[in-house]
């Protein structure tokens, strides 16, 4: 018998749902990140959005602009427009290509002020009359 063991690890992934309707539709955009900060410094950044090009791609030019720098706002600040280099986004008629370009930067700022300020957002599926 063989076995391996893999240390468990922080979970830092988060993925993100864009669309009109939660249940059964298309999204306009899907945005995952998963990011390590080790001593306030990323170490791993993962970032891919489906819904912005014909297929889900990784945001590389995103990626790299985070590596080795401080988890701070200005660093999130910065890497706001590397978005542009790393897609094109499409329009039809979930989403203008504006629209997309402009969720994805407001979800890294998002995953941002969730993993590091502790904010809290209210998730829609959650308010209850």
């Amino acid at each position: 018998m063989a076995a391996i063991s893999i240390p468990r690890q922080a979970d830092h992934l988060k993925c993100y749902k864009i669309s009109k309707r939660f249940d059964q539709d298309i999204s306009a955009v899907c945005g995952c990140f998963n990011i390590t900060i080790e001593n306030e410094t990323v170490t791993t950044a993962r970032i891919a959005f489906g819904g912005m090009a014909a297929t889900p791609k990784r945001a590389a030019h995103v990626e790299a602009a985070l590596l080795g720098k401080p988890w701070s706002d200005e660093t999130i600040r910065a890497a706001l427009d590397e978005f542009g280099r790393d897609y094109a986004p499409i329009a039809d008629m979930r989403a203008s290509a504006e629209y997309r370009a402009e969720i994805a930067r407001n979800l890294l700022t998002r995953y941002f002020a969730e993993s590091q300020l502790g904010q809290k957002y209210t998730r829609v599926l959650e308010v209850s009359p």
